[in-house]
């Protein structure tokens, strides 16, 4: 499923004469469309919409045909956040609570997803068109910070080795959020000419940090992109490029859902046949349903290709 229409816009700059680059997003339609199934707790909305608005900055400067996913595991009343956005900015979210879970309408990051700490960011980078025996490239780290900016920006320094900076925001009405990144140069530049422009790099850098640190949630959710760029760097020589536009696209297919009920196993899968008859199973990002017999899911096992399947079988709605 992908929408037909989104005026959802991510603009990319980046500063003259210095190795700094910046991206805006703002997304609204696309959000809409990744709520539409659910009615999430505000907290929870806050944290998932933030995570779509980095997923999109994120994806825009991947230098491959595929995908991004980013996936929190927690150990709190938040099991799973799951967040897909491929190198045409197309988007799809979700988010899994424990059962019975009670979020208070302030609850924290951490209280959340990280109640034990035991929670996990995950970044999933993964090619579409692989090369025989490529396997995605997956990043596991603690869940380190008290909010979602930070989390990821602790993720890029340690990952990526790239000085990232990320303001992030969201309601139920939008999702926005500021990328800046610190590039590294590579230059014939001899030693003296090299040191110029590393400490020009710094300069420049330090001080887009401390323009853009003077930005406030309520403002960046509520000022759009052209205003805040005209804001926060207006004594700046940046080059603006052509936007983009993200939008709403589910992947699911009856390929991947068999992928998944493989990874529950024969016996488990067996099981919940011999209890019901047939497996009726929705897409928890869509909404699509999809129905597995016992003669589709004795064909699924029949097989002996790999399973390949970045998300797991709880993100499924049964």
């Amino acid at each position: 499923m992908t929408s037909t229409t989104s005026n959802d816009t991510l603009q990319k700059f980046i500063f003259d004469n210095a190795a700094v680059r910046g991206e805006f997003v703002e997304i609204s339609d696309t959000w809409g469309d990744i709520q539409r199934l659910h009615d999430y707790p505000a907290p929870v909305r806050k944290v998932l919409g933030e995570m779509v608005a980095a997923a999109a900055l994120l994806s825009a400067n991947l230098k491959f045909n595929g995908a991004i996913v980013m996936q929190i595991h927690g150990d709190g009343p938040v099991r799973l956040l799951v967040v897909e956005c491929d190198s045409a900015l197309r988007l799809r979210a979700t988010a899994k609570l424990a059962e019975g879970a009670a979020i208070g309408a302030d609850a924290s990051l951490g209280a959340m997803l990280n109640a034990s700490g035991k929670g996990r960011f995950v970044i999933t980078l993964d090619p579409l068109d692989k090369v025989p025996g490529q396997q995605p490239y997956q990043g596991i780290v603690p869940l380190d910070g008290d909010d979602m900016a930070t989390v990821i920006e602790n993720y890029m320094l340690r990952s990526e080795q790239l000085d990232t900076r990320l303001w992030l925001a969201a309601d139920d009405q939008v999702s926005r959020g500021l990328l800046l990144q610190k590039l590294p140069r590579h230059s014939g530049k001899d030693d003296q000419s090299a040191q110029a422009s590393e400490a020009e790099d710094l300069e420049t850098w330090n001080r887009a940090v401390m323009l853009a640190s003077t930005l406030k949630q309520a403002e960046l959710l509520d000022t759009d992109i052209q205003t805040l760029m005209n804001r926060l760097f207006w004594e700046e020589t940046i080059r603006v490029f052509d936007p983009a536009h993200p939008q709403f696209h589910c992947s699911c297919t009856r390929e991947k859902v068999g992928n998944m009920l493989k990874m529950l196993g024969d016996e488990e899968v067996g099981a919940a046949l011999a209890e019901l008859g047939q497996l009726a199973i929705n897409c928890d990002f869509c909404g699509k349903h999809y129905a597995f017999d016992k003669v589709d899911c004795a064909q699924l096992f029949a097989t002996d290709e790999p399973v390949q399947a970045l998300l797991h079988p709880s993100e499924l709605k049964h």
